[in-house]
């Protein structure tokens, strides 16, 4: 009889924010498929109040989200956990962006990406490549 640890039995909690719906709803679908709990936000605000309200073990996050940006969230999520694996991405690769990301000790992506690739960075924490 093998036994499986409570810890592995839980999905991953995912946050994924994107203001781009047809981008979110795949990655999402993607995300779930690699056995990951997932929430999508389509903005800025309602992904910083699901950061304060729930616990999460990833945040991946657009750059471009309106009045504010994806590491403005990464500020948020960094400091309500400090263990948390967070991947950023942009249309453009920003030097100054993928510094700050870096800094935050995030992953810095450059559309288009792909659920693989996701799920490549993800793969560290036991998420199946699928």
């Amino acid at each position: 009889m093998t036994e499986t640890s409570p810890q592995a039995a839980q999905p991953h909690r995912v946050l994924i924010v994107d203001d781009e719906p047809a981008l979110l709803d795949a990655l999402k679908l993607a995300l779930e498929r690699g056995e990951c709990e997932v929430t999508a936000s389509r903005s800025f605000e309602d992904a910083r109040q699901k950061l304060l309200a729930e616990p999460f073990d990833v945040l991946i996050t657009d750059v471009r989200l309106g009045a504010f940006n994806g590491i403005q969230l990464a500020v948020v999520a960094r400091d309500r956990n400090a263990t948390m694996k967070i991947v950023v991405f942009s249309g453009f690769d920003d030097p100054v962006l993928r510094s700050e990301a870096a800094n935050l000790g995030a992953t810095y992506l450059v559309k288009p990406i792909t659920a693989e690739q996701l799920l490549e960075e993800l793969a560290p924490l036991g998420v199946p490549i699928v």
